[in-house]
C-alpha cells in the first residue's frame, strides 16, 4: 500500500465532508443520518479515497474509491474504526452490509445474526453472541405454570419504545396482558430517544405494575431500533423500512422460538408511513412462522389517535392540562416531579417533535 493515513473527519472540515459525500455518492452510497465518528484515508495528494463511520456500537458507510480497490484499503478502515470503538469502551460491535460483502467482512471477523437475502446482512464480531443473547430467555421459556404439557396456553409479545409510556401504550399493554396467558414484554433499550432508556423502561414498569402477567425484557442490541438501522445504501425510504422490518422479524422469530411466543400485537398508527409497512410486512410473513399478528386501533383523546409524539409536544409546550389527559398517572408524577427537568429541557429544546 502506498503511504496513505488515516485521520477523523470533524463535522467542521467543510472540504474533507463534501469528499467523503462525493467518494460514497460514487460507489452508490449516501452519508447516514446516524452517525457520531468518521474518518478518511489520504491520499499524498491529501484527496479521501477511503472512507469509513461509527454510530454507537455500529460500523457503517463504508467506501472505497474504485481507482483504489484492491489495495487492502478496507481492511485498514476497518481495523481502525475497531481500534476506536475499543478505545471508548465499545467492544461488542456490530455492522450491516449487503449480502455481496458478507464474505469479506466474515474475513475480518464479523459473523452472521440474520440476513434478507438480496437485500442486506446483520453481523457482529462475537461468534456466538446472538446464541448467548437467545440462552438469556431460556429462564422465561416455560415459567412454572406454563408446562410443556399446557400447549394451548396463549403467549404473546410486544415490543415498544414508549418514548414516553403514554395511555395508548397501557391501552396496547392492558389488551394484550387480558387476551393472553402471558405476555412478554420487550423495551427498546438503546439510548436514541429524547426519554433516556432508564426512565421510559421505568414509566413501562410503573403503568403496567397492575398486570400480574409480565414478564419484562430489555430488548439488547438485537431488536433494532429506526435509529440504529443504516439508510445508506438502500434506494428510498420504502426499501429502508421494508429491510428493517423484514430483519427484524428474522431476528425476532428466533426469539419467539425460545420463548414459545405465538401471538405479536402492534399498535396501529394511521399517520405514519413507518408504521404501516411495518405492520402490513409483519401480518404478511409472521403467519408464516406460525405467528399471529394482531393489530390493535389505537386509544383515543377527543378522536385523536394518542401517540408520544403529541405528549412530547405538550411537554415542550409546558400544557400538562393535555398531557394529563394523554398519559397514565404514573408518567404524569415523573413529569410534574424535580427528577424530569433534565428531560424536559431536552424535549424543549428540539426543533421537532413529531415523529413519523
Amino acid at each position: 500500500m502506498a503511504d496513505y493515513y488515516i485521520s477523523q473527519i470533524y463535522p467542521s472540515d467543510k472540504r474533507a465532508n463534501d469528499e467523503v459525500d462525493a467518494l460514497l455518492i460514487s460507489e452508490g452510497i449516501r452519508r447516514d443520518a446516524n452517525l457520531d465518528y468518521t474518518c478518511g484515508m489520504y491520499d499524498d495528494e491529501m484527496h479521501i479515497i477511503a472512507t469509513g463511520s461509527c454510530f454507537g456500537n455500529t460500523l457503517r458507510c463504508f467506501a472505497v474509491s474504485h481507482e483504489h480497490q484492491g489495495e487492502g484499503l478496507m481492511n485498514s478502515i476497518v481495523s481502525h474504526l475497531i481500534e476506536f470503538q475499543f478505545s471508548r469502551g465499545n467492544t461488542h460491535l456490530f455492522l450491516y452490509t449487503k449480502c455481496n460483502s458478507a464474505k469479506f467482512f466474515g474475513d475480518l471477523g464479523f459473523y452472521e445474526i440474520a440476513r434478507i437475502d438480496g437485500q442486506i446482512v446483520f453481523m457482529e464480531n462475537r461468534k456466538t453472541g446472538f446464541q448467548n443473547y437467545l440462552r438469556t430467555f431460556a429462564k422465561d421459556a416455560l415459567p412454572e405454570d406454563l408446562t410443556a404439557e399446557t400447549p394451548t396456553r396463549k403467549i404473546a409479545a410486544l415490543v415498544m419504545n414508549a418514548n414516553p409510556f403514554t395511555l395508548g401504550h397501557q391501552y396496547l399493554v392492558e389488551k394484550a396482558a387480558a387476551e393472553n396467558d402471558l405476555l412478554h414484554l420487550f423495551i427498546v433499550s438503546e439510548d436514541a430517544s429524547l426519554v433516556p432508556f432508564k426512565i421510559r423502561k421505568q414509566l413501562v414498569m410503573k403503568g403496567t405494575a397492575h398486570l400480574k402477567n409480565i414478564c419484562y425484557h430489555d430488548s439488547g442490541p438485537y431488536i433494532i431500533s429506526n435509529a440504529t438501522f443504516p439508510s445508506y445504501f438502500q434506494k428510498d425510504e420504502n426499501a429502508v423500512i421494508e429491510s428493517h422490518a423484514m430483519l427484524d422479524l428474522t431476528v425476532f422469530t428466533q426469539i419467539a422460538k425460545v420463548l414459545s411466543i405465538t401471538r405479536r400485537y402492534v399498535g396501529e398508527e394511521p399517520t405514519s408511513l413507518v408504521t404501516g409497512i411495518y405492520n402490513r410486512i409483519m401480518s404478511e410473513k409472521l403467519p408464516e412462522q406460525g405467528i399471529e399478528c394482531i393489530v390493535v386501533s389505537r386509544k383515543t383523546c377527543e378522536d385523536t389517535p394518542i401517540s408520544a409524539s403529541n405528549v412530547r409536544l405538550a411537554l415542550q409546550n409546558g400544557d400538562y392540562d393535555t398531557l394529563s389527559k394523554l398519559v397514565p398517572q404514573t408518567t404524569l408524577d415523573y413529569f410534574k416531579s424535580p427528577e424530569a427537568i433534565p428531560v424536559i429541557e431536552r424535549i424543549r429544546q428540539q426543533e421537532n417533535v413529531i415523529h413519523y
